[in-house]
């Protein structure tokens, strides 16, 4: 996979540089890849020079660095198609991870499929006009319209809200369907526990502060419910001091690999067949006191002249292929209304 124009930095290069920016208490803007090879780390205020805009709206904290218009104006109707691959190709990956799961080298495994889009728009409208609390786009390259949080550091606490269980909002009883389904249970749960389980290596009083709430997000094709929990521990006060040592040790996000990760990281590269590249990375903003960061799933991405969706979820021994098939194929979406 190449990207344009940019000098990477690894993963040891990613720490140390966050560490000295934490230690200067200097904004900074962090994009982080999947496999950690190829990592950007800038101060905040030269990203919008190197094509990189961002726009963070969570809680009480907000940052873009664009102003609305600064991109094409969006047209008076939109058009988006998508091309999943067949049944019987995504079969191929879901039969590997099935065996795996079997074979208990794995508890969960987050299986993930590129799907080819047609759209009207380009990257930077949809980016714009993205309903989301964290959007990035790196220019012509792609954009993430991101619900999920990676980890928010504020006031020296830190917070993930790892989200599994994902549901048509229109569906009868959709709620309940979902809060009530025996995969979608278990499958919370491990990733839960696992995100805990990750926060204790770089926290103290780690705790589930809330367990499987609901959230509602509104697409083209119509609204979707999301299920997420929140987990909740304690750094140092100095904490900025080692900012890239805590990330890393976060890295990658364990709702978008699976349990345990080491060897489900190992059947991830078996199943899916291709580099994900920054999908389902991270990106962030460090405003010199806080952190608010986000796992970069809902990804388009340029590959050629042709635009890619990558979408998926997470597959336990519960699975049945056609839903999690349909799955894939659900949150393969525009955040906004037609």
């Amino acid at each position: 996979m190449k990207y344009q124009n940019f000098t990477f930095c690894d993963k040891t290069s990613l720490e140390i540089i966050l560490n000295t920016f934490g230690h200067r208490r200097l904004p900074t803007l962090f994009v982080i890849d999947f496999e950690g090879e190829n990592n950007i780390v800038l101060p905040l205020n030269q990203a919008k020079s190197h094509g990189i805009f961002v726009d963070v709206n969570f809680d009480n904290f907000q940052y873009k660095n664009y102003q609305n218009g600064d991109f094409e104006p969006f047209p008076p109707k939109h058009s988006f198609e998508k091309f999943p691959i067949s049944k019987a190709e995504y079969q191929v990956g879901f039969d590997k991870i099935m065996t795996a799961l079997q074979y208990g080298d794995s508890f969960l495994t987050n299986y993930t499929c590129q799907t080819p889009i047609k759209t009207n728009l380009s990257l930077r409208q949809i980016f714009e006009k993205a309903q989301a609390p964290f959007k990035v786009l790196w220019d012509n390259q792609f954009t993430s319209f991101s619900p999920e949080i990676f980890v928010n550091i504020i006031d020296s606490k830190i917070q993930t809200h790892p989200m599994k269980g994902t549901i048509l909002a229109d569906i009868p009883n959709a709620k309940n369907l979902i809060l009530n389904n025996l995969k979608e249970k278990a499958e919370h749960a491990t990733i839960v526990d696992l995100m805990r389980n990750d926060l204790s290596k770089i926290a103290r009083q780690v705790k589930v502060k809330r367990f499987r709430y609901i959230s509602e997000i509104e697409t083209n094709q119509g609204n979707i419910y999301q299920v997420s929990s929140e987990i909740e521990g304690e750094l140092d006060a100095n904490y900025q001091l080692e900012l890239g040592k805590i990330i890393g040790k976060l890295l990658p996000a364990g709702s978008i690999c699976g349990a345990p990760k080491p060897k489900t990281l190992e059947i991830i590269e078996q199943a899916e067949g291709y580099k994900r590249g920054f999908y389902t990375g991270v990106f962030g903003i460090f405003d010199g006191k806080n952190v608010y960061s986000a796992v970069m799933i809902r990804f388009i991405e340029k590959i050629g002249d042709d635009l890619v969706f990558k979408s998926g979820g997470g597959i336990t021994a519960q699975s049945k292929l056609d839903n999690e098939y349909q799955e894939m194929i659900d949150k393969v979406y525009l955040p906004f209304g037609n």
